[in-house]
């Protein structure tokens, strides 16, 4: 299983960025999709999910109409679309990939993260 996050990088205030995380190693339309991110000396912190098909999708309050998460599964790849850059989002972003077993229990898994920063 592999996840590999890319599209971080620099950005001033009111900028966009588009990360992407391409996953392999699982059957990527049966997991969830979530992006994560943490920042020095705060805890990781939800900001978007969205279901194997792509039709539900939920967000963190403090991202909403300035994020949009969406996914292509015919590419194994989810993708957040950031828009309105503040410099409270700099963090690194991690991708998670999720599935509740039926058996029971949630499999998870982390991709390594990509760095985001927001400055002038």
């Amino acid at each position: 299983v592999q996840l590999v996050e890319s599209g971080g990088g620099l950005v001033q205030p009111g900028g966009s960025l588009r990360l992407s995380c391409a996953a392999s190693g699982f059957t990527f339309s049966r997991y969830g999709m979530s992006w994560y991110r943490q920042a020095p000396g705060k805890e990781r912190e939800l900001v978007a999910q969205i279901n194997g098909a792509g039709g539900t999708t939920n967000y963190a309050d403090s991202v909403k109409g300035r994020f949009t998460i969406s996914r292509e599964n015919a590419k194994n790849t989810v993708y957040l679309q950031m828009n309105s850059l503040r410099p409270e989002d700099a963090a690194v972003y991690y991708c998670k990939a999720w599935f509740a077993s039926p058996l029971g229990g949630v499999v998870n898994y982390w991709g390594q993260g990509t760095q985001v920063t927001v400055s002038s």
